[in-house]
């Protein structure tokens, strides 16, 4: 008797979700070792609980290590995360450069060194903000462009196929011709004289 596929849902019955968590869990911290022992990574895994325990499992380095190395391989992403969380607190980019045009308006009346400084930051946030966004407005575009230059080449292959199919078939077509002077005997049946 086979295992039946598993609907991949959230599980109602408390007991029985608790029991998958457990036994999942184990598995992927299993896998994650065998991972770390055939090609020698180090491989880090934190897993938290529906009940908030926390559960970390680390091979190689210690966990805080790959912690660090992976924060300073992704320094570029948290700043971008950091003006993300700046960007939602100002507003949106408009809101930003209206912020930063009435700010060089009052600051024609009376211009101070902190009003200055507080300028020069909100222009440098919209500033950082906007690069952001067209940074990923560009990634998502190169995304989309893989994606069709992917369909395009699957859908030459297949009508290369198509026309190597299409050159076979008339191959065989033409060495099934018959010169007018052949004979078939699939089309002509075979006639015995009788004897008497």
């Amino acid at each position: 008797m086979g295992r039946k596929k598993l609907e991949i849902k959230r599980i109602e019955n408390k007991s029985s979700r608790q029991v998958t968590f457990s036994k999942r869990r184990n598995g992927l911290i299993e896998k994650a070792r065998q991972l770390s022992v055939l090609c020698d990574a180090s491989i880090g895994l934190l897993v938290v609980s529906a009940s908030d325990k926390l559960y970390s499992f680390s091979s190689g380095d210690k966990l805080d290590r790959i912690l660090d190395r992976y924060g300073q391989k992704h320094a570029d992403e948290f700043k971008a995360l950091d003006l993300q969380s700046k960007a939602l607190t100002y507003g949106s980019h408009h809101e930003l450069l209206e912020l930063v045009e009435s700010k060089l308006v009052e600051s024609n009346v009376d211009v101070s060194v902190d009003s200055l400084v507080e300028l020069e930051d909100h222009l440098g946030t919209a500033l950082s903000v906007t690069r952001a966004r067209k940074a990923e407005l560009m990634l998502k575009l190169v995304e989309s462009l893989k994606e069709k230059e992917k369909l395009l080449k699957e859908e030459n292959q297949v009508l290369a196929s198509q026309m190597g199919k299409k050159n076979i078939a008339g191959a065989e077509a033409d060495n099934m011709e018959m010169s007018p002077g052949q004979v078939s005997d699939i089309n002509h049946p075979v006639t015995l004289p009788l004897l008497n």
